[in-house]
């Protein structure tokens, strides 16, 4: 078994699990997420604490366990404290803005762009040039955060665009005469 698998995952107070034979549910005070699990792999819950079994033996036994107990444990971090990821916008006139469920951009482009935000996630802008993604769920945290940068991915020789807070950006230098 994988030695990420092996490790227990502790339960906090006010995080309630549910197991089936198939799937997982976990609810806490941020909100509630759920998951299929894969039939070689089985979730144990012995008090506060679930651990990961392997059933039978796939070759995909081992990578599933370690896959499995790592999204379990993004599942309560998550209700249980939440996730989010930090943006900087860099240059001169850029900046964002959130207006109800829109996150409106001004980028430098001839035209305001303007991103939907989805269900489950809030973001934040606490000054014109940051970004707060924040929700319940790791992926779809990381994924809205990435689909936000990639509208402006910083630029290699003034550094200028969106990127990730503790994001370090390799310039490179000007041609020279």
């Amino acid at each position: 078994m994988s030695r990420i698998a092996k490790n227990p995952i502790p339960v906090p107070s006010g995080v309630n699990v549910s197991l089936s034979q198939e799937a997982i549910s976990v609810k806490g005070p941020k909100g509630e997420l759920s998951l299929r699990t894969h039939p070689a792999v089985r979730v144990e819950q012995n008090g506060d604490v679930l651990s990961i079994a392997v059933v039978g033996q796939e070759s995909q036994a081992d990578a599933m366990a370690g896959t499995t107990r790592a999204l379990v444990n993004n599942m309560v971090h998550g209700v249980s404290q939440g996730f989010e990821r930090k943006l900087t916008i860099i240059g001169v006139g850029y900046r964002a803005q959130v207006q109800g469920k829109k996150l409106n951009l001004t980028l430098g482009f001839s035209h305001p762009v303007a991103h939907t935000i989805p269900e489950g996630i809030t973001v934040e802008t606490p000054t014109q040039t940051e970004i707060v993604v924040k929700g319940v769920d790791k992926q779809k945290v990381g994924q809205v955060a990435a689909e936000i940068r990639a509208y402006r991915p910083p630029e290699p020789y003034k550094g200028k665009g969106i990127r990730y807070s503790d994001e370090h950006v390799v310039r490179k230098q000007a041609k020279k005469k």
